[in-house]
């Protein structure tokens, strides 16, 4: 090795060592440095090696604080993030109250934004799709298809009134420089409204994020309003695609909430569902191939589908028939983006740091800067006024004391201010302050011709006129709280109009996905062998079935478990029955004998199955060895039916055949022992009779929230229903059907009576027959509890002002003055009125008189007949023997049930 190699090796050590003793800057780790370096100028490398270690602790923090502060993050004080306040900075500075084309302004806005026309292009397109501060012309995209907007050079845009009155205020805009120095641009804009809130915000930086949802614009000014009233206000998102949320998590749009958004879906008719609303985030081309996606997995089965989605979203899903409607819809919901669940995160840039806060703070904060901000525009105009009165009053003194002719002597320009000084001496005690040599200046700036024609009442009327405005100026300022709500009421009557909310809130109930999963695969089963799946092509054919459903299997040695479909799976040799498994159900009962070990008593019990774990074995033995079940049944509602004993001949047993009532025993859990059926070993068990339900008639309330029928009482009691009972539904658009109460059935939004149907009793209607312009009472009852009908005339004009569903319901008829005639209001028992008739009758006119209005009153006193209420029994999860049953064991072993 040379004497420069040495040097070379000699120098990189040392400088290694002071560079692992610099690296211990916090956050970052040491970068080991042997054998990086670069050289400078192409030198040759004895000449100059600096090394590239260290260098990079300071980009990454450079790169990631810019990222922050200047590309992804919005700012608390206007809302905006860095390009989006350079746009409007730029459209400000170009408008002239016409169009601009936006590449002109994209181009205009490159002077103070450091990167592509392209990102500030997107940038502009998502301000103007919010509408509020950009005022549009041209093919901007579509915010509910997805279409994006025409190229910049044939889209033009100019700022909207609203953004005129709440974005700009030059006086009070704090000023910076440009990147490169050249321009002058605002720090923060003066926004009076928090706009932050009202368009939303998203963005990625290094590190963290930002999701602002958006919300009310209505909304967000009451809400405003309130907090300067000191009142409490809550704030929900609102979204420009409308649809339906789940606010209950909101969090007050925190880290850690979640919003469940659906979109808004109809049942057209019996094959076809309409979808008029998309869930936030989506647009009509995802969600429909997200339908088509879940078809193909077969989660839920379409014919077709239609996008007719214009202005308004209309999206038609046409069904295959005998498909449920209100299965499909539950199964958009569960397995689609029909429904989306969006995870808001509040993070702003206040005094260059992130800033994690929630919606209510964020709200709180910009009212308090609008007040600030109308503050310092009151104490600006004040001043100003302040400054014309001013001189106002030295001009009126100028001229009409004519001072200006005593500068007629002087030669000496300061010899003119200080005669016109010293003229103004003694009038200034009444000034608000001192006279400068500016003012002076000013004076003397007049001209010879106004002078000429000063009118001293017009100048005292422009005076008078000035303290007037300072007076209420002063005041505003006196009660800058009042007037800040002032100027929120009028932002809210000038531009509110059209801006309601879009988004309806509403809980949601959380859907199974195995209760709307389409039943895409048939079930088979092998019970010698003791195999089930849906591969076992060639052995017995069960049900249809989804590929996430879990089935039951009862054995014949009395194991039962709970399992998952699979392709194939064996379970155990001497499978008794088998069948798809809801944990939810309580109504399926099963009826079950079982003898209890090799040569044991026999046992009879009924009982549900709940709470269990998928794959684990239970038993509903007693678990000794040679157990068997000697008869079985399962039953959906509860049912028990009668079966007849027959013993074997052993020894001087004397009654060798009895019948059993299964209604005779109590219903119980699955580990429950069971009534001693007998002693002796049973021959046979025969079924004698079909059972009826011997369950309780299930309660069924409506949760008004969620628009969903429950059995867990929420909402309004609708009643008790037996497996044949009907729900009936009234619209308002005059139709109405019966349907057997399911828990996934949807509603429409204009049903105005939902309550269980009594087919004996009378349906009472007024209604307006658009034809004959006329009103009708009419009485009928349902024909067809299968068929959807209309009870008014077919015509564009009818409509249904009146139903009830009362036995002697009453109306009162409200006549119109006609020729400044006034009739009396009559009052109108409508089973008197008309007697029952037809579905399809006219019925009879009401009157021929003008009509104003037509009230329902209470209904007149009906005692109705009630229906007998058998005993029922109940489900119980009890496990010990009632001691309701009474068991007496007999000489030949036969056992007689008795209930007290």
């Amino acid at each position: 090795m040379n004497e420069d190699e040495e040097n070379i090796n000699s120098n990189e050590d040392e400088n290694n060592q002071e560079l692992n003793d610099s690296n211990t800057n916090e956050g970052f780790e040491d970068i080991k440095t042997s054998g990086h370096h670069f050289y400078e100028n192409n030198e040759n490398p004895e000449d100059t090696i600096t090394k590239v270690t260290g260098m990079y602790k300071d980009w990454f923090l450079d790169y990631a604080s810019y990222v922050i502060l200047e590309r992804a993050v919005p700012a608390i004080e206007d809302g905006f993030k860095p390009v989006q306040r350079r746009i409007m900075h730029s459209m400000k500075e170009l408008d002239d109250g016409r169009y601009n084309k936006v590449a002109n302004i994209v181009g205009h806005t490159m002077q103070y934004h450091p990167h592509g026309d392209a990102s500030i292009g997107d940038a502009m397109v998502q301000i103007g799709q919010k509408e509020l501060i950009i005022d549009m012309q041209g093919n901007w995209g579509n915010i509910l298809t997805g279409d994006s907007a025409a190229a910049s050079r044939y889209i033009e845009a100019r700022i909207s009134k609203f953004g005129h009155d709440v974005l700009y205020s030059p006086k009070i805009t704090n000023w910076g420089t440009s990147y490169d120095g050249r321009r002058a641009e605002p720090v923060n804009l003066p926004v009076k409204f928090p706009l932050l809130l009202a368009q939303g915000a998203e963005g990625i930086a290094v590190g963290l994020s930002t999701k602002i949802l958006p919300h009310n614009f209505v909304e967000l000014i009451d809400s405003s309003i309130k907090i300067l009233k000191g009142k409490p206000f809550t704030l929900y998102p609102d979204f420009p695609t409308a649809g339906i949320a789940d606010v209950s998590n909101y969090n007050d749009g925190l880290r850690g909430g979640r919003v469940r958004v659906r979109a808004k879906i109809a049942q057209l008719d019996k094959a076809t569902l309409v979808i008029t609303q998309i869930p936030f985030s989506t647009n009509t081309s995802t969600l429909i191939d997200s339908i088509l996606k879940a078809n193909d997995k077969g989660k839920i089965k379409v014919k077709k589908i239609e996008d007719n989605t214009a202005a308004e979203v209309e999206i038609l899903i046409h069904l295959p028939s005998g498909v449920s409607p209100d299965k499909t819809i539950d199964a958009l919901y569960a397995f689609t983006a029909c429904e989306t669940s969006v995870a808001p995160l509040g993070c702003v840039i206040e005094n260059n740091k992130p800033l994690f806060i929630g919606v209510s703070d964020m709200l709180k904060i910009s009212t308090n800067r609008t007040v600030g901000l109308l503050k310092s525009e009151l104490e600006i105009q004040l001043s100003e006024l302040e400054e014309q009165w001013h001189f106002l009053s030295l001009e009126r003194i100028f001229i009409e004391n004519k001072i200006y002719r005593l500068i007629e002597e002087e030669t000496t320009r300061d010899g003119v201010i200080e005669a016109v000084g010293t003229g103004l001496k003694p009038f200034v005690k009444n000034l608000k302050r001192e006279v400068t040599e500016a003012d002076i200046l000013r004076l003397l700036d007049i001209r010879i011709m106004r002078i000429s024609k000063f009118d001293s009442n017009k100048a005292q009327d422009k005076i008078e006129s000035l303290e007037g405005d300072i007076e209420k100026v002063k005041f505003d300022l006196d009660h800058i709280i009042d007037f800040a709500i002032a100027f929120f009421t009028t932002l809210k009557e000038k531009y509110g109009k059209g801006k309601e909310r879009q988004t309806e809130l509403r809980s949601f109930d959380t859907i199974e996905a195995t209760k709307v999963a389409l039943r895409n695969t048939k079930l088979y089963v092998n019970r010698e062998e003791g195999f089930l799946g849906t591969g076992l092509k060639k052995d017995e054919y069960l049900t249809d079935c989804s590929d996430i459903d879990d089935v039951i299997v009862f054995l014949r040695d009395g194991r039962m478990v709970i399992t998952r479909v699979d392709d194939k799976k064996f379970i155990g040799k001497d499978i008794i029955h088998i069948a798809i498994f809801d944990k939810s159900d309580k109504r399926t009962i099963y009826n079950v004998i079982y003898r209890d070990g090799k040569t044991g008593a026999s046992f009879i019990k009924r009982f549900h199955v709940s709470g269990v774990t998928r794959d684990k074995e239970y038993h509903i033995t007693q678990e000794k060895p040679g157990s068997q079940i000697l008869y079985f049944s399962s039953n959906p509602n509860g049912e028990a039916e009668v079966i007849t004993i027959l013993l074997r001949q052993v020894g001087s047993v004397k009654k060798l055949k009895w019948d059993l009532d299964f209604t005779e025993v109590l219903i119980k859990g699955r580990g429950s022992k069971g009534n001693t059926v007998s002693k002796y070993p049973i021959k046979k068990i025969e079924l004698k009779e079909k059972g009826i339900s011997t369950l309780r008639p299930r309660k069924i309330w409506f949760d008004d929230t969620v628009q969903r029928l429950n059995t867990d009482a929420r909402g309004e009691l609708l009643g008790e229903f037996k497996p044949n009972d009907r729900l009936l539904i009234i619209n308002q658009s005059g139709k109405l059907k019966t349907i057997i109460p399911e828990l996934t059935t949807h509603f429409d939004g204009d049903m105005i009576v939902l309550e269980k149907w009594k087919p004996s009793k009378p349906i009472s209607a007024i209604y307006f027959d658009g034809e004959k312009e006329r009103y009708y009472v009419k009485r009928f009852l349902i024909e067809n509890e299968n068929k959807e009908e209309i009870f008014i005339t077919e015509h564009d004009k009818s409509q249904l002002e009146i139903v009830s569903t009362d036995w002697l319901p009453m109306a009162e008829v409200v006549f119109a003055k006609v020729k400044g005639d006034q009739k009396e209001a009559i009052q109108i028992n409508l089973e008197d009125f008309i007697a029952v008739k037809g579905i399809k009758a006219l019925g009879n006119q009401l009157t021929s008189d003008k009509v104003k209005q037509i009230n329902l009153l209470e209904s007149l006193p009906f005692e109705e007949p009630k229906e007998p209420e058998p005993e029922k029994m109940e489900v119980t999860d009890e496990e010990s023997v009632s001691e309701d049953i009474k068991t007496d064991l007999e000489d030949d072993g036969q056992i007689t049930l008795s209930l007290d």
